[in-house]
């Protein structure tokens, strides 16, 4: 069986093109419609549907790989189609453990549509164990949603919002909600994306006041807390697998940049190239001993993902450790090709530049330092005693 090629999919003179556009989309804080376009062309909204759904047939090791090689060009894109990613993944996910509660997302997917990912919310720490948003129940099996979430990538473009909340009213209440519910005008996207970095995600607020999800995109009515529900191992594994994917790409390239730049600049003190230079080696190799650490990591996670391996005990201080470790060792990679870089790096015409601003954007996504350390020290420990 010959090795996957991401390079098949994302042809270098596309990523080329991605990277130049990367440029203007963060100076004018635009969302890369040109990028969205050229993915869709290259089946990539479809890359983890089956293909005889009409998609790529991909796993999540092939879709992690691709992911890190788009967030080599332009990181913005690749962490906004994370998110649609994300839900096709799920399905995936769900379809390969004989439960087809979202095959419609993955028509969808082949059709088209362009699933975000409505979790995120102002101060809840709870993430997939709770939610402020209210969930009511129509006599139909509907759910109606009303609230806020923030940080919803691809928020120029997405025709599908999947969501959760809280339905405090039925008689099994409370119960955590998970639903789609398509653009309408009972959501308002806000035009507050103005950020340090990832500019081109357009992660803008979603204020949603009565959206409609119909009977048959409810997928799951699940307890609040921690669930050992499909849905909820799904979406966690997912999510933390493809972030660290997309960081451990940010890393990759600056570290490439650090080599590039190793090999063009010459000493004038010894004439020599800065390859040469004993203390820029040693900092060169000290960022490729953390990247090299990741890949093979992420790729070992989502193969199990893939095989269906029973998830042992640990699985979730897996998935937030491994995102963790990613953010940041590409955070301290950026860091360190920065100095090797020089001072040609603190002007805003620098990649580098642009990589130290969106890899920052790793420290605020689930699971958070103080999360991710929670989670693996009740793996360890046990859970704290009341």
């Amino acid at each position: 069986m010959s090795a996957f090629d991401p390079g098949e999919i994302l042809p270098d003179e596309l990523l080329e093109r991605f990277r130049e556009r990367a440029v203007v989309h963060d100076r004018e804080n635009t969302f890369p419609d040109d990028d969205l376009a050229d993915l869709k062309d290259a089946g990539y909204l479809a890359i983890l549907v089956p293909s005889a759904l009409g998609g790529r047939g991909l796993g999540l090791a092939e879709a992690s790989l691709l992911q890190q090689r788009l967030a080599t060009a332009a990181p913005a894109t690749a962490l906004a189609i994370n998110m649609h990613l994300v839900w096709t993944g799920v399905a995936k996910v769900l379809a390969d453990r004989g439960i087809d509660d979202l095959r419609f997302v993955q028509e969808g997917a082949v059709a088209g549509e362009v699933f975000a990912f409505g979790i995120s919310e102002a101060g809840n720490d709870l993430v997939l164990f709770g939610s402020d948003t209210d969930a009511v129940p129509l006599p139909d099996g509907g759910y109606v949603f009303t609230g806020t979430k923030i940080f919803t990538s691809l928020a120029p473009v997405w025709t599908q919002l999947g969501l959760h909340g809280l339905d405090t009213t039925s008689p099994d209440g409370p119960r955590m909600v998970y639903a789609f519910v398509p653009r309408s005008d009972a959501i308002t996207t806000k035009d507050d994306w103005d950020t340090l970095g990832m500019r081109g995600t357009q992660s803008r607020t979603t204020v949603i006041d009565g959206a409609v999800a119909a009977p048959d995109r409810v997928v799951r009515r699940v307890d609040p807390g921690p669930n050992p529900d499909p849905i909820v191992f799904g979406i966690f594994s997912v999510f933390e697998l493809l972030l660290a994917s997309v960081y451990t790409g940010i890393a990759r390239r600056a570290l490439d940049l650090a080599v590039e730049t190793a090999h063009r600049r010459t000493s004038k003190k010894t004439g020599r190239t800065y390859a040469q230079d004993p203390d820029i080696r040693g900092r060169i190799a000290d960022m490729a001993l953390a990247y090299d650490a990741l890949p093979p990591q992420i790729a070992a996670l989502c193969r199990a993902l893939d095989d269906l391996t029973p998830p042992d005990a640990k699985w979730f201080s897996y998935m937030s450790g491994v995102k963790h470790r990613a953010v940041t060792m590409a955070k301290d990679v950026v860091d360190e090709a920065v100095l090797v870089a020089g001072g040609s790096s603190y002007f805003t015409r620098s990649e580098l530049s642009r990589l130290y601003r969106d890899v920052l954007a790793g420290l605020f996504h689930p699971s958070d330092p103080e999360s991710a350390r929670s989670t693996v020290a009740s793996a360890w420990l046990g859970p704290v005693e009341d």
